[in-house]
């Protein structure tokens, strides 16, 4: 797959909606070659995920536990790439009605599932009426949404009084600039949100958060360190669909969103976060 170098760049400086399908469309792939999973999550990595598929099952069952799905009946699964966490939650509870919410059309078509509604749709408009949803999750994917309170205010608007909005969502600190983060503020393709930007919003669009939880030292250094350690391997996979300066970019940028992790200019938040009640606004 040949990706011309300058619309990398510019879908990593616009980021608009149209940019972040197509870098979606054209980079995406090397997550699923690497891995040969259909996930796209940088995954939670401990002592028992020795393997990225294993650390992505590991980030979505943590998700969805926070997102007390156990005890819902619909939920919209907001991003959902291409259906791996639905389909992980719907063999877990195969009476929750899924809705997998996606503005990148050709992710969606390129899957099936029989218990899983698909829908193409922008988070900022999400098409489903008031009150009718117990849990919306976006896993990994509202960095990507702009500006990130329309996704709040429309999931405010479309959760059960009870509902549960879970995120799980890399971030930037105040400290991050082009100087510090290098290279991955080209390759770092989404809005580089900070903390404390993320809380105020959900403050700002009528959302408590019940739980916060900075995982940040559990994904980037264990993931940076299992590319490093076995690059010959997946070398050989990604080059048998890319050219080689993507692979060089890529395994640059694991190297720096290592040491930026380390140094404590990114990380990684899960928020379980629910509705406050309209007369405590």
């Amino acid at each position: 797959m040949l990706i011309n170098p300058i619309d990398l760049l510019l879908w990593t400086f616009r980021r608009n909606e149209s940019d972040v399908v197509k870098l979606y469309d054209s980079l995406s792939p090397i997550m699923e070659v690497s891995t040969g999973g259909d996930m796209l999550n940088f995954g939670y990595w401990d002592n028992s995920t020795p393997h990225p598929i294993d650390a992505q099952k590991r980030l979505c069952q943590m998700i969805g536990e926070m997102a007390e799905i156990s005890a819902a009946e619909v939920i919209a699964d907001i991003g959902s790439g291409i259906l791996g966490p639905a389909k992980i939650w719907s063999s877990q509870h195969p009476l929750l009605e899924i809705c997998s919410v996606n503005v990148n059309l050709s992710q969606l078509a390129s899957v099936s599932s029989d218990n899983i509604l698909k829908i193409n749709s922008t988070a900022r408009m999400l098409p489903f009426s008031n009150s009718s949803l117990d849990c919306v999750i976006a896993l990994e994917s509202a960095q990507h949404f702009k500006p990130i309170g329309d996704f709040f205010s429309e999931s405010n608007r479309v959760l059960k009084d009870d509902g549960v909005l879970a995120l799980a969502i890399p971030t930037a600190t105040d400290n991050s600039s082009y100087s510090n983060l290098g290279i991955l503020k080209f390759t770092w393709s989404s809005e580089h949100y900070s903390q404390k930007n993320i809380i105020s919003e959900l403050s700002k669009n009528g959302f408590e958060i019940i739980e916060s939880n900075d995982i940040g030292k559990n994904v980037y250094s264990p993931l940076a360190e299992y590319y490093i350690h076995n690059r010959p391997e997946l070398q050989k996979k990604i080059l048998s669909r890319y050219s080689k300066y993507v692979e060089k970019i890529l395994f640059e940028s694991m190297k720096k969103m290592q040491s930026a992790s380390e140094n404590e200019l990114i990380g990684y938040l899960m928020l379980k976060c629910k509705k406050l009640a309209l007369d405590s606004r």
